[in-house]
C-alpha cells in the first residue's frame, strides 16, 4: 500500500485538512498558555500535539480496510481498558475515577480513546448491511455494541464523556437506514420520559442537588448559589463578554483565568479564554476554521468507496460537531456544565490524541477512495 501511495506522489493526501487541524491545535496551545501562563499545561499540550501528529501519520499511511477488519479486537481492548479504570488501577480526580496512569505518559483517559474502536466496530457491523431499513435485530446488536463502553463509562461516573457517544451512535443508525417511525417514537418517548424522570428523580433524591443545580444554573439561575454550582456559568459568561471585539490580547493583569476567577480555563472553558483574549474576531475565526475542517471531512464521506468508510467519517464529524456545540454552549451559559472538551483546543493528551487519530482515519479513507 505504501508503494501505491508513492507512485501516486501523495497527490491525494489531504494537506488542507492536516494544516487546519494543526492550526486549530496550535491556536489552542496559545490559549492554554494565556489561561495559565505560569503552569506547564501548554508545554504538555505541545508534547500531546507531537504524539498526535505521529499517530495521525501512522493512521494516514495505513490501509483503513485492514484496520476495520481488526475492529472487534480493538473494541475488546477498549472495553478492557474501561474495566481497568474501575479497578484499583484507576486514578480518581474530582470524584471521577476515569483515568489510568501510564509510565512516562502520565494520566490517560480511556473513555476518550475508546470512541475510536466503538466507531470502527459500529462501522464494521452496519457497513456490511445491505440496502434497506434497519430491522429490530440489527438495531439491537448495534445497541449492544454501543452499550458496552457507555455502561462502563457511566460507572466511573463520567456523564460528560458518556453523552459524547450518543451523537456517534445516532449518526451511524441514521445513515444505516433507520426507519423514520423509530425516530418519531423515540422523540415522543423522550418528550414524556425526560420530564417524568426529572420529576421522579428530584422527589426521590435519585437526582442529587448538585446535578439539579447544573440544570437550574441555565433554566433558573436565580435559584442557584452564585458561589456554588452557579459560579462556573457566571464566571464563564463574564469572561466571554470581557473580550469584546478584539480581546484583551494576553493582558495578565485583568484576565479572569489568570486571576483564578474562571475554573478549569484550560479544559472545560477554553472557549471562554479564547473569547477573552482574542475577542469576537478570534472566536469567529476559530469557528470558520472548524467549519472548513468539517466540510473537508464531509466531502470525504461523499466520495468514500464503501459504506463502512462513509460511516466512520460521518461518525467522527457528528461527534466533533456535538462537542463543539456543547463546549461553546457551556462557555456562553445556555447549556449545563458537564465537562465536554473542545476538540483540538482543550488541554489533555487523551483528547488531542483521539481527535488526531480520528482525523487520520478520514484522511486515510480519502487517500484510498480510488484504490481497489
Amino acid at each position: 500500500m505504501v508503494a501505491i501511495l508513492e507512485k501516486r506522489d501523495l497527490r491525494d493526501f489531504d494537506w488542507l485538512t492536516t494544516v487546519l487541524a494543526i492550526a486549530i491545535a496550535s491556536f489552542g496551545i496559545w490559549q492554554i498558555h494565556n489561561a495559565l501562563p505560569d503552569e506547564n499545561y501548554w508545554s504538555k499540550q505541545i508534547i500531546g500535539l507531537g504524539i498526535g501528529l505521529v499517530a495521525f501519520l501512522v493512521v494516514c499511511f495505513s490501509d483503513f480496510r485492514r484496520i476495520v477488519d481488526y475492529a472487534p479486537l480493538f473494541y475488546i481492548v477498549g472495553l478492557v481498558l474501561l474495566f481497568l479504570v474501575l479497578t484499583p488501577l484507576g486514578v480518581e480526580v474530582n470524584g471521577q475515577k476515569a483515568w489510568l496512569k501510564l509510565p512516562m505518559i502520565g494520566q490517560f483517559q480511556p473513555s476518550e480513546f475508546v470512541k475510536i474502536p466503538t466507531v470502527l466496530m459500529l462501522a464494521k457491523y452496519f457497513g456490511a448491511k445491505k440496502t434497506g431499513h434497519l430491522n429490530f435485530k440489527q438495531m439491537l446488536i448495534g445497541g449492544a455494541i454501543f452499550a458496552g463502553p457507555l455502561g462502563l463509562i457511566l460507572l466511573e461516573p463520567d456523564a460528560g464523556q458518556a453523552i459524547t457517544y450518543f451523537p456517534i451512535f445516532a449518526a451511524v443508525l441514521f445513515l444505516s437506514g433507520l426507519n423514520i417511525r423509530y425516530v418519531v417514537l423515540a422523540a415522543l418517548a423522550a418528550a414524556v420520559m425526560v420530564p417524568t424522570a426529572w420529576y421522579v428523580g428530584v422527589k426521590t433524591g435519585k437526582i442529587k442537588r448538585y446535578q439539579q443545580e447544573r440544570i437550574l444554573a441555565i433554566t433558573n439561575p436565580d435559584e442557584v448559589d452564585p458561589r456554588g454550582y452557579g459560579y462556573h456559568t457566571i464566571q464563564s459568561t463574564i469572561t466571554v463578554g470581557k473580550g469584546g471585539l478584539t480581546g484583551i490580547q494576553g493582558d495578565t493583569e485583568t484576565s479572569q483565568s489568570v486571576l483564578k476567577f474562571l475554573p478549569e480555563p484550560h479544559t472545560d472553558f477554553i472557549f471562554a479564554v479564547t473569547a477573552e483574549n482574542s475577542g469576537f474576531i478570534g472566536c469567529i475565526s476559530l469557528l470558520l476554521a472548524y467549519a472548513l475542517l468539517l466540510s473537508r471531512m464531509i466531502a470525504g464521506a461523499r466520495h468514500s468507496s464503501d459504506r463502512s468508510s462513509m460511516l466512520v467519517i460521518m461518525a467522527v464529524v457528528c461527534g466533533m460537531v456535538f462537542q463543539i456545540f456543547m463546549n461553546i454552549g457551556m462557555a456562553q451559559g445556555f447549556l449545563p456544565v458537564i465537562g465536554v472538551p473542545l476538540p483540538l483546543m482543550s488541554a489533555g493528551l487523551s483528547a488531542i490524541l483521539t481527535t488526531f487519530i480520528a482525523i487520520g482515519f478520514v484522511v486515510s479513507i480519502k487517500m484510498r477512495r480510488f484504490v481497489n
